[in-house]
């Protein structure tokens, strides 16, 4: 059972995050987009084997390159950690050789207690400095861009895994050169690829928190999927859409639902109709990533091996993950006390566009967005949410 929407806010007030704690079973968790796996008390398989199907499908590359804490000889279990997701949302016809911007940046903080977890996106239209990059066939100098253009100026010329480590370097490497954050891990997550992962849980159980109109599926009267708006780009850039007649697009309400595969990822793809646009498709986003930790986290999946492998295999094939050159059971082993009610999902920017002064078709992040960024540097983040309990989405 999912936790009502004004129950985070309200905890975050009063400083009291009520942790459930299973003594009978693992838990999992997901570091960077990876799925980890530890036995926490008696279970009916034992721990090695467990470990062994967590981890046998999991893509491990070395994202972060001389970025990341590994390099600067960080690598330590203990401590805080900070891990940068990456969401990309590639179209199924698209070229391998075409710039890959990324679709959601999100920062995942674990305090030194190891007990909790904190996430936030950056806006992907943050106006900012991206440093010179070599990528190892394309030079680029310094320049401004929005920051989702730091991941598609890395693997500029590039394919394949290459491609997706020097993406994910000069994204880690601008944030470093901004906020002084150092990532001790990364993971790409394919949103895509994720619906797979849905369709192995059966659907996914999400709290909708706004009326949320689909741009992509409706259907005609007599039942068939059409697309419902034409889209086109005006004149100022932005993106128009136009009605197409006699075709009604499916509607999202607002309530605790259990959303099928296709339901859940058309649903968090949705940002044109939205009065936040971006902002609450990065919630929406946040939300669903939550509700499938909760849901690989439940009984009906941990209690049944047969599907617990199958899920573990297609989240392995849909996430590519760089563990900091720390062992993944030692991840796993760590992190065991954070359960499914233990991740807060944090607003950024209040949950609202913040115009950059720089560049009017960009953003900035407000003060309270940079002193969460300072926050998770300095292990600080749950003082922070303590003296900021509004920036808790209500509605994990």
């Amino acid at each position: 059972m999912m936790a009502r929407p004004d129950t985070l806010e309200r905890e975050a007030r009063n400083n009291v995050v009520k942790r459930r704690k299973d003594p009978l079973w693992a838990r999992l968790l997901i570091v960077g987009g990876a799925l980890l796996m530890v036995v926490a008390g008696g279970g009916i398989l034992a721990k090695n084997v467990l470990f062994s199907y967590a981890t046998k499908d999991v893509a491990q590359e070395d994202l972060l390159g001389s970025s990341g804490a590994k390099a600067q000889g960080h690598v330590s279990i203990t401590g805080p950690k900070n891990i940068l997701l990456v969401g990309i949302d590639a179209r199924p016809d698209q070229n391998v050789t075409d710039l890959v911007r990324a679709d959601s940046i999100l920062i995942l903080h674990i305090p030194a207690t190891h007990d909790a977890a904190y996430l936030m996106s950056i806006p992907r239209d943050t106006w900012v400095k991206i440093p010179p990059f070599d990528n190892g066939k394309k030079k680029t100098g310094a320049q401004y861009d929005k920051i989702n253009g730091a991941y598609a100026l890395g693997g500029n010329g590039l394919t394949g895994a290459d491609q997706r480590r020097h993406s994910v370097q000069l994204l880690a490497e601008t944030i470093k050169s901004l906020w002084n954050i150092t990532f001790d891990g990364a993971a790409i997550v394919d949103f895509t690829g994720f619906q797979q992962v849905v369709n192995v849980l059966d659907g996914v159980d999400m709290y909708v928190d706004q009326r949320t109109i689909s741009v992509h599926i409706g259907h005609d009267k007599q039942g068939n999927t059409k697309v419902p708006f034409k889209q086109y780009t005006k004149s100022d850039g932005s993106q128009g859409l136009t009605p197409v007649p006699g075709v009604t697009p499916v509607v999202y309400n607002v309530g605790y639902q259990h959303l099928a595969p296709w339901q859940a990822l058309d649903y968090v793809r949705q940002r044109e109709l939205l009065p936040n646009s971006d902002y609450d498709r990065q919630r929406h986003q946040q939300q669903f990533i939550k509700a499938i930790f909760k849901k690989m986290l439940s009984k009906d999946v941990l209690t049944n091996p047969v599907q617990f492998n199958k899920v573990l295999s297609v989240v392995g094939k849909s996430m590519t993950i760089d563990s900091g050159g720390i062992n993944l059971a030692d991840w796993a082993y760590a992190m065991r006390a954070i359960g499914g009610d233990d991740l807060l999902t944090i607003k950024t920017n209040n949950g609202t566009f913040n115009r950059s002064s720089e560049n009017s078709s960009a953003e900035a992040l407000d003060q309270n967005s940079l002193d969460l960024l300072q926050a998770m540097r300095n292990d600080q983040v749950e003082a922070f949410v303590r003296s900021h309990p509004q920036l808790v989405n209500k509605t994990d």
